[in-house]
């Protein structure tokens, strides 16, 4: 086999990876939200499904966005930013040929890495109603093309599995060890229930394992010190920069509607324009500027 087509991003991931200590992964769903997640000194940043959906085509996270519209949003995103960002590739989208297609069109769009998941088309968010996994063999199959799909170009893999609700934490773990096998480099057990399966999960399975801090889910929210000492390498939030950013929509459009003072809710219009990039924007107008 040949050398894949290289990847700069790819390669920042897996020494953000190989360093000691946690990865903190807020998620992003738009250009402007990873620049903020970029300005708050994060190092990597993952496009979420749920997120980028409810953003992009405000209706919530069970299949409907396709891999053109994934893909766009996130050529949107890496057009913002300069660190590496992952991206949501939910079940490939088909079959194992529709999962080789989804998984090297991430990697030639410059993510750094795609998460294929195990549950059944049209998927669900991994804490919500109606979900359900494929068995062992098509979830083992989608990583097998995800990882053959990479050896074209190259991207990190995300494998996960939402078997621990619907079969049980040992059916995860097992699942689990094997996209290891396979070659996933990132481990994503979803939904465990306590912190002793957290820890169970971050024993016996190899690579990588990501912490999915979904706020008002099923999984204990840990600090960061101890979901480390766990065993945990990435700790991913989902949904902190969506629920802050409605938290704040809903507020200050109440205050309008109630014809009450809203501007408590706001940033201020000179910090807004710095950090959408106006002042960079002019210093490099006035460079080509006609003396």
């Amino acid at each position: 086999m040949t050398d894949p087509y290289p990847n700069p991003a790819a390669e920042a991931l897996r020494g953000l990876l190989a360093r000691p200590g946690l990865v903190m992964m807020p998620c992003c769903y738009d250009a402007l939200s990873a620049r903020l997640i970029q300005q708050a000194g994060f190092e990597v940043t993952f496009l979420s499904g749920f997120a980028a959906s409810a953003s992009r085509i405000g209706a919530p996270d069970l299949g409907l966005m396709s891999f053109g519209e994934v893909r766009d949003q996130a050529r949107n995103v890496l057009e913002a930013v300069d660190i590496p960002m992952m991206v949501d590739g939910d079940t490939g989208y088909g079959n194992a040929m529709n999962v080789m297609r989804t998984v090297e069109g991430f990697a030639r769009a410059g993510c750094a890495g795609v998460m294929i998941e195990d549950q059944v088309a049209p998927k669900r968010c991994g804490h919500t109603q109606g979900k359900s996994v494929v068995d062992r063999e098509e979830a083992f199959d989608r990583i097998r093309a995800a990882v053959e799909a990479r050896g074209r170009s190259d991207i990190v893999i995300k494998a996960r599995t939402d078997a621990r609700r619907t079969h049980g934490l040992a059916e995860a773990i097992q699942r689990a060890q094997v996209f290891a096998e396979l070659g996933a480099e990132m481990i994503f057990v979803e939904e465990p229930l306590s912190q002793e399966e957290m820890r169970t999960i971050c024993t016996e399975v190899p690579g990588a394992k990501v912490a999915n801090m979904l706020e008002g889910g099923q999984t204990p929210i840990l600090p960061p010190a101890e979901l480390e000492a766990l065993g945990f390498k990435v700790a991913s939030y989902p949904l902190a920069t969506l629920s802050a950013a409605m938290q704040a929509m809903v507020t200050t459009l109440a205050a309008l509607k109630a014809g009450k003072d809203h501007t408590g809710q706001l940033m201020d219009f000179a910090e807004l324009r710095d950090r959408i990039g106006f002042g960079a924007y002019y210093e490099q107008e006035a460079r080509y500027a006609r003396k």
